[in-house]
């Protein structure tokens, strides 16, 4: 018992991952663009699905031609992937820590590839769900990305490296609709091309996924060529800056194996450099991190999930009556405005704002990006799909840009919140399954709601009650952290 107190004192005691360096520092392009080309896969490949997945749901019969129970069975699929996610995914985020990062990468990808092969070939619901339940629980990738781009940057070339990190999400949700979208069916869409192809008519699908599939096997032999486990001596630490790193991840390292770096004074045997314990890792400061995590993308995550059905839905039903090219091609365009912005403005944002009141501002949008839903609907049943309508939707739209930049601006907090690096892979862990839970209970409730409230004698405005009290409690959660970073650093 002594030596397990011990243990956890001498973790507090180790020193910070870093004072704040005057000059800001390059990002290390070498290894960071492999990084991007690695991360397109998931966005890639999640909302390849996001346009046909509601007509899917109505092809293979689950509802029985009920279009109120459409809702209902997409949020079930959706939210399959997370409940898989949330029992596996901070195992593999502290697996990292302790083996690296790249295998459980190249596991993820492995993963994606063979879960949209599997989703293109699947003709019932079930086989549906355990293509989603497969990806789920081997994709440890979102919360290991985070912790390679902080493995590989410091406190001035953090921010930057996030309005890169965009681009993959930019290029997966421009991409992935349109891909989704326009490639679904293409025996009834292109009959001259593909018209002939007695698989592409059994599995109408299949087209679409199995160009995610390829892509993502490109990037997994893309990671096992070039991706290299980041070294201990290549982190651009200050000259009087110390900290402790997994002995198995500094690989590239071999004669610092057990000791501090760079110039520390104390005895390595007196310091572990083991990762820390669970208990160690839950701090105050993480834990309103991942509170902060959780109720942001359960906020996200129910809107992302009913902004497809709203469009999709018949205008007499409370949505818009829009086809699956034309909602596809709307969620491209809401990618590359996200991707753009982000890339353009989020690091002078940052260094102007301060990542807490870019957090607070992007949940604070999330209540007007409720309100326009039954505005747009009622536009739309007193004047038709048309220029009163759109305008409308250009500036919900336009409104999600600022909830988006939150995850980078959450991201930056969990650097600041964690005590070193050997503890980066954990927190992102806590968090990722943290996020999951949202995840599951987000896409199941909204989609649900949704439904629900399209049937005849209940009130229609009950999803927007869900969504407006979703994100004013993202809005509270938020007023927990600083305006600033350095709030945090200096206390650490």
């Amino acid at each position: 018992m002594i030596a397990q107190e011990d243990e956890e004192e001498t973790f507090l005691l180790q020193p910070p991952l870093e004072e704040q360096p005057t000059t800001k520092t390059p990002l290390p392009w070498d290894q960071f663009w492999i990084i991007l080309f690695v991360q397109l896969s998931d966005p890639l490949s999640s909302h390849t699905l996001s346009p046909f997945i509601p007509q899917l749901i109505r092809d293979i019969g689950v509802t029985h031609g009920d279009e109120s129970q459409v809702g209902h069975y997409v949020g079930i699929l959706k939210s399959s992937y997370y409940a898989a996610h949330i029992l596996t995914v901070f195992y593999w985020s502290r697996l990292s820590d302790h083996i690296g990062r790249k295998p459980v990468m190249l596991i993820a990808l492995l993963a994606i590839s063979v879960s949209m092969f599997s989703f293109g070939l699947s003709k019932t619901f079930l086989g549906l769900v355990v293509s989603r339940v497969v990806w789920g629980a081997l994709d440890g990738s979102n919360s290991v990305i985070k912790s390679m781009v902080i493995d590989i940057t410091d406190a001035t070339n953090l921010p930057k490296a996030y309005s890169y990190i965009q681009i993959p999400w930019m290029i997966g949700t421009t991409a992935g609709p349109l891909i989704g979208g326009s490639l679904s069916r293409p025996a009834d869409r292109f009959p001259d091309i593909f018209g002939r192809s007695e698989l592409l008519k059994t599995y109408p699908y299949l087209l679409p996924c199995s160009i995610s599939t390829i892509f993502v096997s490109v990037a997994w032999l893309v990671a096992y060529f070039r991706l290299k486990e980041h070294s201990c001596q290549d982190n651009p630490l200050g000259a009087n800056q110390r900290w402790i790193v997994p002995k198995i991840i500094c690989k590239d390292s071999p004669a610092v194996e057990n000791e501090l770096f760079n110039h520390g004074e104390a005895n390595p045997e007196e310091v572990q450099s083991n990762p820390p314990r669970l208990r160690a890792l839950l701090t105050p400061k993480v834990l309103v991190v991942v509170a902060n995590y959780a109720t942001t993308d359960l906020f996200y995550m129910s809107f992302t999930s009913v902004l497809p059905l709203f469009y999709a839905t018949p205008i007499e039903r409370g949505g818009l009556s829009l086809d699956p090219p034309r909602i596809g091609t709307i969620l491209a365009a809401q990618g590359a405005a996200h991707g753009i912005f982000q890339l353009t403005f989020y690091a002078r944002l940052h260094d102007r704002f301060g990542a807490g009141a870019i957090h607070i501002t992007g949940v604070s949008s999330g209540i007007l990006i409720v309100i326009l839903f039954p505005v747009i609907n009622a536009l739309a049943q007193a004047h038709g799909i048309g220029l009163a309508v759109w305008p409308c939707v250009a500036i919900q739209l336009a409104l999600t840009i600022s909830l988006n930049m939150c995850h980078s601006c959450l991201a930056s907090f969990v650097r600041a919140a964690a005590l070193n690096r050997t503890s980066l892979g954990a927190i992102n862990g806590i968090a990722q399954t943290f996020v999951s839970g949202a995840q599951i209970i987000g896409p199941a409730s909204a989609a649900s709601i949704f439904s629900y409230s399209m049937q005849e004698a209940h009130d229609p405005w009950l999803m927007y009650y869900f969504l407006m009290t979703l994100a004013f409690l993202a809005v509270g959660t938020s007023l927990l952290l600083p305006r600033d970073l350095s709030v945090w650093e200096d206390d650490r």
